[in-house]
């Protein structure tokens, strides 16, 4: 079924503007937003959507949270960058709130979440030449299937994601792909006497939201510790309160040798990402040998500290956990036969769509945005349900109802 999806004049204006001076390396829904707050977003036009997708989990606090843009201004204002070349005022303060909160010795500030795996991926290999012993230049890091770390070289050398390789090779060594959600698979892995540390998502997010079996985690870290490897958790999109814990790997237990965060690190408002690890890993490295010229700067690490302490505030893993849940048992009690599955943790869902039009997906989520919701599809069938932590039942309810709404169209 082909879904027409009509756009105004002015919506057309700022895509084509887009399209002729902006790189073609994404494919946006034909909506341009022009303001934002709490669950909703507005477009040029003033019509206003429910944010399900919340900048791939950037924004958990909801859209221009007051406390947070408050904190902003007012440290905009007074100072925003010293580089790492003098101490600032802020870093200190961030570096102790941020340790204590997550049971760490050190954190090494950076911007993107691609940097900060980036960082986690150099401190395994230092620690494992340093610490473990292992022969220079032979030092293997696990990953699994279907990941999504980032877009850098290095890291999509490791991807298996046929787009994001295309034609980017040659590709970086010192890397194993094993299935995820697989332990025997990553048993055998860890045998080579080379491997520094194992890379995982704790919930698959680009994938399509998956959720491993109950004990995988907290299995795949006790292999580890046996084989004296690291754990690398990259809980950019799934951390912060996003699953219904601060942590995916809290539902487990599990604290990871090195923990990756971001995204909802500064509840939307700008590039700010971290690397937790006690003082084994972390030392090795050394003055000179790795930095970042925004890494730590002053506003990064005002916001964040206040974007962490409105999670805790706002009690935004218990609203996640409670929503979440609601949100799963109303879409099962839809009984949409083009849901082939719902799955998820907290407020951190997708459905997979089951149609023969291989860009139905697409098309439902055309048609979502037409009746006020924004979500986006994901490697071609599946929808990611991602609202801000914010969000209440009676939106959940509203929400049902328009994702029920367009649902029908395709039947």
């Amino acid at each position: 079924m082909q879904v027409l999806n009509s756009v105004s004049e002015k919506t057309q204006h700022f895509i084509d503007i887009e399209e002729q001076f902006g790189a073609h390396n994404y494919h946006p829904l034909p909506v341009v937003l022009s303001r934002g707050k709490g669950v909703h977003v507005w477009d040029v036009d003033d019509k206003r959507y429910y944010d399900f997708l919340s900048g791939y989990s950037a924004i958990n606090q909801g859209h221009c949270h007051p406390r947070i843009t408050e904190e902003f201004i007012k440290q905009a204002q007074k100072l925003t960058l010293t580089s790492r070349a003098f101490y600032n005022d802020l870093l200190g303060e961030f570096a102790e709130y941020i340790t204590k909160m997550f049971g760490y010795d050190k954190v090494l500030p950076m911007n993107s979440g691609a940097e900060a795996v980036e960082t986690a991926l150099k401190l395994a290999r230092k620690w494992g030449y340093e610490t473990k012993g292992v022969e220079e230049n032979k030092a293997k890091v696990i990953v699994c299937a279907d990941n999504f770390h980032g877009r850098t070289v290095n890291i999509i050398s490791f991807s298996t994601d046929k787009d994001s390789r295309r034609h980017f090779g040659p590709f970086n060594p010192g890397y194993e792909v094993v299935p995820y959600n697989d332990l025997p698979a990553l048993k055998l892995a860890l045998q080579n006497e080379n491997v520094v540390g194992f890379l995982v998502e704790p919930i698959q997010g680009e994938a399509g939201v998956v959720v491993p079996d109950d004990g995988y985690l907290s299995g795949a870290a006790a292999l580890c510790k046996e084989a004296g490897v690291l754990f690398l958790a990259d809980e950019i999109q799934s951390g912060l309160a996003r699953s219904g814990k601060m942590l995916a790997c809290d539902h487990e237990g599990v604290k990871p040798d090195v923990l990756i965060l971001g995204k909802a690190l500064s509840g939307g408002t700008m590039p700010v990402s971290a690397v937790l690890a006690n003082d084994e890993v972390m030392l090795t490295i050394k003055p000179g040998e790795h930095g970042s010229t925004y890494g730590g700067n002053p506003l990064a690490c005002k916001v964040a500290i206040t974007a962490l302490q409105v999670l805790i505030d706002e009690k935004m893993v218990e609203n996640s956990a409670i929503q979440g849940a609601y949100l799963r048992e109303q879409l099962a009690a839809l009984n949409n036969k083009l849901i082939s599955v719902i799955r998820g943790r907290g407020l951190f869902n997708a459905i997979v769509i089951d149609h023969p039009n291989k860009d139905a997906a697409w098309e439902i989520c055309l048609e979502m945005k037409d009746n006020g919701l924004l979500a986006k599809p994901t490697h071609g069938d599946r929808i990611r349900f991602a609202p801000p932590l914010i969000i209440t039942r009676e939106q959940i309810d509203e929400c049902v109802a328009i994702i029920d709404k367009s649902l029908r169209k395709f039947q």
